[in-house]
């Protein structure tokens, strides 16, 4: 008798065992956040001279990068990469919003940066590319909300900045980063926000 409840105990032990590991799974659908870094409010005008908030993107994953038009090196790329994360999440019906943050506000007016995009063939309907703030305000801005580099030498046309893409979530977090000049770092962008909006 004592050893029929002892393993029925046993029994009992393991079947508790297995709901909680089920239990757990359901933490499985989140994705390892990397970072976690609250997204400082801004106030930026777009490539159709529109106001965007960060309120206007409450409530909706969106992917974030920086760029400026007259980058010689990494932007065009990035740019690249962008454009196709845009097409493979319309493709898979994800819902997410892209923002590219000019870090040479002075050159990059609203014409220039739609002109550098059409290049891309970047859909406005969930793309923004921002502008219109000076040069220390967005390397303030990339510091404290990205943890990014942003640098411009008085008299150089070139910025120095950070290439990575992050996700931001919808309370305004950013959560994870990449690497924007990787073409197989956005087949992750696309997998983790199919974990995330599952």
């Amino acid at each position: 008798m004592f050893k029929h409840r002892k393993m029925i105990y046993g029994l009992s032990l393991i079947a508790i065992a297995i709901l909680l590991a089920g239990c757990n799974g359901s933490e499985a659908s989140e994705i390892d956040s990397e970072i976690n870094i609250d997204i400082e409010h801004f106030e930026y005008t777009n490539q159709d001279e529109e106001t965007v908030t960060l309120d206007d993107l409450e409530g909706t994953y969106w992917v974030a990068n920086f760029i400026f038009t007259n980058c010689n090196t990494v932007c065009p790329p990035m740019t690249s990469n962008m454009a196709n994360l845009q097409q493979e999440a319309e493709d898979q019906d994800l819902d997410v919003r892209f923002v590219s943050f000019s870090v040479d506000p002075e050159y990059d007016d609203s014409d220039t940066l739609k002109t550098f995009a059409n290049q891309f063939d970047a859909d406005y309907s969930n793309w923004d590319f921002l502008t219109g703030y000076s040069q220390k305000e967005i390397e303030s801005f990339a510091a404290s909300s990205f943890k990014l580099l942003v640098s411009k030498v008085d008299g150089h046309d070139q910025v120095s900045h950070g290439t990575s893409f992050f996700i931001v979530d919808p309370e305004g977090t950013a959560i994870n980063n990449y690497s924007g000049t990787s073409s197989e770092e956005m087949d992750q962008i696309i997998d983790d926000l199919n974990i995330l909006l599952d």
